[in-house]
Parts: C-alpha cells; structure tokens; sequence
C-alpha cells in the first residue's frame, strides 16, 4: 500500500511538472506569438507613416508640372469660356489676364475688364495666336511696355479705350490691323512703325494727335509701305499729315481742326480710293489747286461741315460720290461740275444756296442722286439730268417747277428714271402748279408735296 502510495504521488508529481512545462511552454508560445504579431503591425505602421511622409516630400521636391492642367488645349479657366480655340474672358471684371489659357487659343477677347498690366513673357508662348481684344480695359503706356515683343502670329489686335499716351514701340511684325481708339495718344514716332511693316488697318479716332497747335511730323507713317486704311477721326491735327503711304486707300481725318490740304500730303501717284475731311475748317484757299494732284484715283470725297463758300475747283475727275453739305456755298455756277464726268452721288443739302446756274447739273450724265434739301432756292433748278432716280429738293422757298426742270427733252424724250421727287416743306401754291413739267414721269405718285 505504501508503495502504491508512494507510485502515485510519483505518478501526480510527474504529471503535474509535465502539466507545468506544457502550460510553460504554451504560455510562453503565446508570449511570443502575440509579440511577434505587435511587432508586425508597428513595423507595418511605421512603414505606411514613412511611405507617406516619403510620398509628401516626393510631391513637394519634384512636382509633375506647374502648368498642368493650366495652358492645355482642353482647359478653360473659370472666368472664361471656351468655343474651340476661341477664348471669351469678356466682361468678368478681370485685373489680369486670367492664368491658364490654353496656349493653342487662336483668339483671345479680354474686352470691359479691370486689366491694368500683362505679364511679362506671357504673350509670346501663344504661338497661334492671330486676334487679341484689350479694348476698354485700363492699361498704360508701362504697363504694356514689352509685352508684344516675340508674339509671333498675332495680325489683329485692340487697345481702344485704355489710357495709352504713345504707340508701343514693340509691335509684333506680323500684325495687320490695330486699333487704338479712344486712347489719349498725343505723339508717334516713325521707329513705331517700323516693326510693322505689313501693316493694313491703323486706327487711331478720338485721341490727341496735334494737341490743336502741331500736327504729326512729315513722313512718320512712311515705313507702313502696305497700309490701306488710316482713320484719324476725332483728333486735333491742324493740317493734313504729308508724306502718306501711296497704298492708303482709305484716309479719314473728320472732326479735327484742318484748315489746309496740300500737295504733299502724297509724294507720288496714290492708290487713294476714299477721302473723308468732313467737319473741319477747310476753306476754299486751304483746299489748293494742287491739294488732290495725286489723287488721281479718288471716287469719294466728303468735305460736309467745313468753311467752303464755293463748289471746290480741280477736282479729281474720277469722283463717284461728293458730299457738300453743311457748309456756306449761296450759289452754283454752270461749270461747277464740268470735269466730273463720273459722278453718281452729290450732296448740297444745308448751305445757302439762293440760285443754280441753268443747266449747271447737265454735265454730269451718270449722276443718280442730288440732295438739294434745307437751302433757300425759289425754284426747281432747270436741266436737271436725265440719269437722275432722286431728288431731294425739301425745306426751301420753292414756289414753281420750271417745265424743262424734271423733263428737260422735250416731249419727244423718252420717259425719265426718276422714282422720287421730295418737295415737302416748300412754298409750292398746287392751284398754280404747271402739270406739263411732270409729264415725263412714270407716275404722278414719283412726286411729294406735303
């Protein structure tokens, strides 16, 4: 019994130590698993906060582009819209060129902003393009200064109505039109010009070209060899500008303080095609023998609202169209017209004119319209050609119509072409009225009375 005792307590004693070894073993098994498992997921956290923290200073130290997705072809920025290659960033109220334009942008409308400067450089990445509208913001002179310079295909640009004093002297070479409108431009210098050669459009209305006491010096547009159209409406040039392009087709000079046109306004045959002088002071002795001698090619001419008290001798004879209305001329004499045998249209409406030669209108045998309106005629003027499809004969003192007035052939002459007489406003008594001197019309109802 003793012995069974003692081989079961050996048997328990033995079985517990394998009990205490295995719990050991299984506890320190554990310990070591949930070690290694702690130690896992701080390694994995310390690798994701360190491939974060790479991946930071990654973006920061090499960036992918600072352009993107600003200048690409399908970006538009937020205070444009974009049709194409055409960007519209008109009327958002802008004080710089809004960053981002597509660099492919063909036309660029900035027009009724705040723009007061262009950055420096920025121009001259688009490379195509062609039409670029700055109009009515509020640039000066520094503030566009080199701005242009290696814009490459640029041929129409706007600047009207910003606070420019001179012409940028950095003008792309591939530009054609320009307009500078509504500036406050006193002086331009012939080195302007000379980086637009192929100019064609130069418009520079209401400015202070001339400042009323000098006019712009001789041969300072000499270098646009192609220019066909020059507008200086509204300015204060005292005199024409001499030395022209003989290119110019088209010459506008209205509203200025011009007393004088003379030879040398062209040094040679020009291409002149219009010349409008309307509004000014020009008198017949400003207006000289020579003043047009160049001109040789001249269909029309518009001398309305100046100091003329006479119908303009030496005339180009290629003249279509002639308005002189507006000034002070009191009478017509019968070889007024004689060397223009191409006129069409002619204007005399509000001068003084009392009395018309007979048959002063007889020698212009294509002339279509007469505007005789607002003067003081007593009668209809006599011979009036037979080409003529309107009259206008309204506001003065008429009181006949001559019977050779409408229908100066006879009865033998074939029916007139005129479709409109205007006697309105006149002192034609229609009791007294001579009905023979319409006989040639197609129609009574040509005829306008009050």
């Amino acid at each position: 019994m003793h012995y069974n005792t003692a081989c079961k307590s050996m048997y328990f004693n033995t079985a517990c130590k394998n009990m205490y070894y295995n719990d050991a073993c299984k506890n320190m098994y554990y310990n070591t698993a949930q070690k290694k498992r702690k130690d896992k997921i701080t390694r994995s956290l310390k690798k994701d906060k360190k491939e974060k923290k790479n991946k930071k200073e990654n973006k920061e130290e090499v960036p992918t582009t600072p352009y993107f997705p600003f200048f690409k072809d399908d970006y538009c920025p937020t205070d444009c819209a974009c049709y194409g290659r055409v960007v519209q960033c008109s009327d958002k109220g802008v004080d710089k060129v809004p960053f981002g334009i597509p660099y492919n942008a063909r036309y660029i409308l900035l027009m009724n902003n705040l723009i007061d400067s262009i950055q420096l450089d920025l121009l001259s990445e688009y490379l195509s393009m062609e039409f670029l509208v700055l109009s009515n913001n509020r640039l000066m002179d520094s503030s566009v200064e080199g701005s242009f310079e290696g814009v490459q295909k640029l041929k129409r640009l706007y600047l009207e109505r910003n606070l420019l004093q001179s012409i940028p002297t950095d003008m792309p070479a591939s530009l054609e039109e320009l307009r500078l409108d509504g500036n406050n431009i006193s002086v331009m210098s012939e080195a302007a010009w000379g980086r637009c050669p192929g100019l064609l459009i130069l418009s520079l209305n209401n400015n202070s070209l001339g400042n009323g006491s000098d006019s712009l010096s001789a041969g300072v547009l000499s270098p646009l060899g192609t220019l066909r159209t020059l507008s200086l409406n509204h300015n204060q040039l005292l005199a024409v500008p001499s030395q022209l392009p003989l290119s110019l087709r088209e010459l506008y000079l209205r509203g200025n303080l011009i007393q004088s046109f003379h030879g040398d306004v062209f040094m040679g045959e020009s291409e002149l095609l219009i010349l409008d002088l309307s509004a000014n002071r020009l008198s017949n002795k400003g207006l000289g023998k020579d003043a047009l001698l160049n001109a040789n090619r001249l269909e029309s001419l518009n001398l309305e609202g100046n100091l003329l008290r006479q119908v303009p001798r030496h005339l180009p004879q290629s003249l279509k169209t002639l308005n002189l209305e507006g000034n002070t001329i009191a009478s017509v004499g019968k070889a007024a017209f004689k060397r223009l045998p191409n006129l069409e249209h002619l204007g005399l409406a509000r001068n003084k004119i009392v009395r018309v030669a007979f048959g002063a209108f007889r020698s212009l045998p294509v002339l279509h319209q007469l505007d005789l309106s607002h003067n003081a005629l007593r009668q209809v003027p006599r011979q009036l050609p037979t080409s003529l499809h309107f009259v206008s004969i309204t506001h003065n003192k008429i009181r006949s119509v001559p019977q050779d007035a409408l229908c100066p052939g006879g009865a033998s002459a074939p029916l007139s072409q005129l479709v409109r007489v205007q006697l309105e406003h006149n002192l034609i008594d229609m009791g007294k009225l001579n009905t023979r001197a319409f006989w040639c019309l197609r129609g009574f109802q040509v005829v306008h009375f009050d």
